[in-house]
């Protein structure tokens, strides 16, 4: 019966890890974004759900890919990053091919907000396939 729950402490130890990478995400991307996503979020803006949305999502997929993929915490850690960076380049893409991105998706502009998600998870699902190592 043990045998079975053997790799229990490391998934609780990535598990935990991931949503604590998940909290630095949200935090970091919404510090750097122009636009208040969780203001916006909580009064019915559905284009900054959309958008911040497509970037959890996007975040999402290289987290489990290095969750998958990596040796160590520390591996795990420092691939998180780099798909947290690459999601940060994701919403700098995204806002430079579409003038006025972050006042769009203030305004509740849902086509704003489905590109912006649409590069994150983009971006994101090339990512994730790239740290398959």
């Amino acid at each position: 019966m043990f045998g079975y729950a053997a790799g229990l402490p490391a998934f609780l130890v990535y598990f935990v890890l991931g949503l604590a990478l998940y909290a630095l995400f949200s935090w970091v991307y919404t510090t750097l974004t122009p636009q208040k996503e969780i203001q916006l979020i909580r009064s019915g803006n559905t284009a900054a759900v959309v958008a911040f949305l497509g970037a959890i999502l996007g975040f999402s997929l290289p987290l489990s890919s290095a969750a998958a993929n990596s040796v160590s915490i520390v591996d795990f850690i420092i691939w998180s990053i780099i798909g947290l960076l690459a999601q940060l380049l994701a919403f700098f893409l995204a806002s430079r091919t579409m003038t006025g991105l972050h006042q769009r998706i203030t305004d509740g502009e849902i086509a704003a907000g489905l590109w912006a998600g649409g590069i994150a998870f983009a971006v994101g699902i090339l990512n994730a396939a790239c740290m398959t190592y």
